[in-house]
């Protein structure tokens, strides 16, 4: 029969005081008198047999791990008094010698002994004591010692048995072999009909090693062995299924003689068509020579409803090993198959089932598709683990729902370490969503649980606290003291956890001081950086220089950031888009835009086409001399270069026009925003508004301000007379929260709408009249008007400078420069 190999216990009630007191001196840990007990077996005028030292040998085959070492040595001592009085030795005696020489790592005594062995009893009862060996040694992948093993068995031409085979297949997991498994499934499916038991194990080791095609296949067959097999499955005292079948080592007849995995076998999955690859689960076939019959899914639901318990367990189980494994490969779809099949063959899906569902539903099909698993969950009473709670978590994190992310983290009953990534989640949500008062409540309930924070949790910190007023308002000298003392804190608190800088850490670190206009601290930094992180990449040491370019720039200091662009050239590290438009924005505070100019025109012999941002850059310094006419002119050159504008371009020009007070040019920029279907922002808002406002046109103010906060909503008519009445209730509401509502009537994302809003609202309580429909607006009817009139003329794409493509900077528009 096939048993728990490890599964022994020594049953008598007939234990010898002698047995008993020495046993007892080893559990206490009390090595020494346990030998000098021993010793007395010498002078014992009982007749001594191998049971007076089964007890002993069979506690220290069974010793904790921490004390293997001192019971091999007792041991062989007890065997050294057994050779000494011609003791004779049983199986069960080998049996426990064996175990424990094992477990402690003396692979070549044991070795010995199973020899030994094999010598006095050249039968297929020793197998199990070689498997002994095997899982002891199998555990610790050592190869030479297995293939000792099994050169011990061929020799004696003992054969395998069906957990020979499994502890073999331990091995080639281990060592992450997967044409050693193949052949071993090989092997054992020809001389033998695996049992269900053996199938799972199959399963896994297949899913460990990244084969899901190899393990669905087996997994359709070992469906159709539990809806077939009357074999009877029992628990051991250990809680462990065994199979009550005989388990005889040589060929045997069966109806799945020679099982073959998919042709395919060899790739690993990848999750693509795999179900598409494979027959359909369960579908029906007609029996024709070796080629299996499949029942269908009906037929197989109906008679697995007649299956033992442990049964439908351990097909449960296979089900889930290769569901879970659809995560780790992300395969949604051959998840979704399987967790159908499961509920059509009468398998109900486990918590632990909708663990791993839930997982991949969340990187295939997105969060929302999630909740909907969940609260089926809920309807049928079954309860979500922890891991399932903090992969929502993760889920919503990422979405920005950090409300229901935080929720999700507080229903976990007990945190644990390996939850810290659903925290560092919430943590990385709290930073792009600049809240960082929650991260101080996620931090406090770390400490309060007594977790740990890893690299990555530090480099979130830093991240989060690196910087006080940043992005609302500019550093000063308080809260320059104030970034230092955090940074300081962050930063003893992560030596002493004994955890290093990484490239991240230091690249949000030089960030967050450039970000509050700490120069000198930034430059300390980058040069520690350059330091310690000596094994970083050309692109990760040109992403940090990128960084305090980009700092040094908005701090107004050019010759600095001159010369940290200079430092790049020579250290030949490479150069990026973004860092020449650093650079090229640069200008404007020199103003020079022949450097400008010289610029571009390196930025095209290294390969980069010119952007959005870049003719965004050169703006500022065209418009650092007030030449308006030349950056109209950039605008249209920009179209011709097949680019599409974006909103902050024209705020570019808008800011300096409201600056300069020219509200002729503003007005045309707002109808040029107009006419290329461009939704403003905020910004847009402020320029046109304050503009008029300071040259005390406040009813055209107004006026400007209710036609593009409408067009802040929408550039379509059509929709903002469907959202028309919605609108108009929370804008004309007269509840003293009316403002309250209108915030938090839109998620994170949706802030213009809120913004646009509240503006109506003012503009309404100003007396305005709300339109809804903004071009019949008289203010907006002049622009159009105006713009028409006064049209620039279209400059022809054979004019445009081909100094962007062929570096050559000889034409009139650049002359002048």
């Amino acid at each position: 029969m096939i048993t728990e190999y490890d599964d022994f216990t020594w049953k008598t009630s007939f234990v010898r005081p002698m047995q008993s007191e020495v046993v007892n001196a080893l559990r206490r840990g009390d090595r020494q008198r346990a030998s000098m007990l021993l010793s007395n077996f010498h002078h014992t005028k009982e007749a001594l047999t191998k049971e007076d030292f089964s007890y002993i040998l069979e506690y220290c085959a069974e010793a904790p791990d921490p004390l293997l070492f001192q019971y091999f040595q007792f041991v062989m001592e007890t065997l050294e008094l057994m050779e000494e009085k011609a003791i004779g030795m049983s199986k069960s005696i080998y049996r426990y010698v064996i175990r424990a020489l094992s477990r402690g790592g003396y692979a070549r005594e044991a070795l010995h002994w199973l020899a030994v062995l094999g010598e006095k009893e050249s039968t297929h009862a020793t197998i199990p004591i070689f498997n002994i060996f095997l899982n002891a040694f199998g555990s610790r992948a050592d190869l030479k010692d297995a293939e000792c093993c099994l050169e011990i068995l061929e020799s004696l031409f003992l054969g395998k048995s069906e957990i020979t085979y499994c502890e073999l297949l331990k091995l080639a997991v281990l060592q992450g072999n997967l044409p050693a498994a193949y052949d071993i499934w090989k092997d054992c499916s020809r001389y033998y009909s695996p049992s269900i038991i053996t199938q799972r194990r199959f399963i896994r080791a297949l899913t460990a090693l990244g084969d899901l095609q190899s393990a669905y296949h087996i997994l359709q067959h070992m469906v159709v062995l539990a809806a077939r097999s009357s074999d009877y499955l029992r628990v051991s005292s250990k809680r462990r299924y065994q199979s009550s079948r005989l388990d005889i080592p040589v060929p045997a007849l069966n109806e799945f003689e020679d099982l073959t995995l998919p042709s395919c076998q060899g790739k690993l999955a990848t999750g693509e068509h795999l179900v598409d690859a494979q027959p359909e689960l369960f579908e029906e076939k007609t029996q024709s020579g070796n080629n299996l019959s499949y029942k269908g899914v009906d037929g197989a639901a109906n008679t697995l409803k007649s299956a033992p318990n442990a049964v439908k367990q351990i097909l449960r189980w296979a089900f889930n090993d290769v569901l879970h494994a659809c995560v780790q490969f992300n395969n949604c779809q051959l998840a979704e198959h399987l967790f159908t099949e499961m509920q059509k063959i009468g398998l109900q899906p486990s918590s632990f089932t909708y663990d791993g569902f839930v997982k991949i539903v969340i990187a295939g099909k997105g969060i929302a598709y999630a909740n909907k698993v969940i609260k089926a969950m809920e309807r049928r009473g079954i309860g979500l683990y922890s891991d399932t709670l903090a992969a929502l978590s993760v889920g919503h994190s990422n979405s920005s729902q950090l409300d229901l992310a935080e929720e999700l983290l507080e229903r976990i009953s007990e945190i644990k370490p390996k939850h810290i990534h659903a925290i560092n989640a919430l943590l990385s949500g709290c930073a792009i969503m600049n809240e960082p008062e929650r991260a101080v409540r996620i931090l406090a309930k770390m400490k309060h649980v007594n977790m740990k924070p890893t690299l990555r949790t530090y480099e979130l910190l830093f991240s989060l606290f690196g910087y006080v007023n940043v992005p609302y308002e500019e550093g000063n000298v308080l809260s320059h003291v104030d970034v230092s003392k955090r940074i300081s804190i962050i930063e003893m608190d992560m030596f002493n956890n004994g955890i290093q800088h990484s490239f991240v850490s230091m690249k949000n670190l030089i960030r967050a001081f450039g970000s509050e206009g700490m120069i000198e601290e930034m430059l300390r930094y980058l040069n520690i950086a350059e330091n310690i992180l000596w094994n970083i990449n050309p692109y990760q040491k040109s992403d940090l220089y990128s960084i305090a370019l980009h700092a040094l720039v908005d701090a107004k200091e050019t010759h600095r950031a001159v010369m940290i662009f200079k430092i790049m050239r020579s250290c030949s590290l490479p150069t990026n888009i973004l860092i020449y438009n650093t650079m090229i924005e640069c200008c404007k505070w020199l103003p020079c835009f022949k450097s400008a100019s010289a610029l571009l025109s390196l930025m095209l012999r290294d390969g980069f086409n010119p952007t959005v941002v870049t003719f965004t850059s050169l703006l500022k310094v065209v418009l650092a001399n007030d030449d308006f006419e030349w950056a109209l002119d950039l605008l249209d050159i920009c179209k011709i270069e097949g680019l599409q504008p974006d909103i902050q371009i024209f705020n570019t020009v808008l800011s300096h026009a409201y600056a300069r007070g020219k509200i002729h040019v503003l007005e045309y920029i707002v109808e040029c925003i107009h006419r290329a279907k461009i939704q403003p922002d905020p910004s847009t808002l402020w320029y046109t508004f304050c503009a008029y406002e300071e040259h005390e046109l406040y009813n055209t103010a107004i006026e400007a301000l209710l036609v593009l906060s409408m067009r802040m909503i929408s550039e379509d008519v059509s929709i903002l007379s469907e959202k028309r009445i919605v609108f108009e209730d929370l804008i004309l509401s007269e509840e003293p929260d009316a403002e309250l509502r209108i915030i938090r009537a839109f998620q994170a994302g949706e802030e213009f709408f809120a913004t646009a809003l509240l503006n109506l609202r003012w503009c309404a309580t100003m007396g305005a009249t709300i339109s809804w429909s903004p071009e019949e607006s008289l203010w907006a009817r002049r622009l159009a008007s105006s713009y028409d009139a006064n049209k620039r003329p279209h400059i022809n794409p054979s004019d445009v400078p081909k100094s962007w493509r062929r570096n050559q900077l000889n034409h009139p528009y650049w002359k002048a420069y």
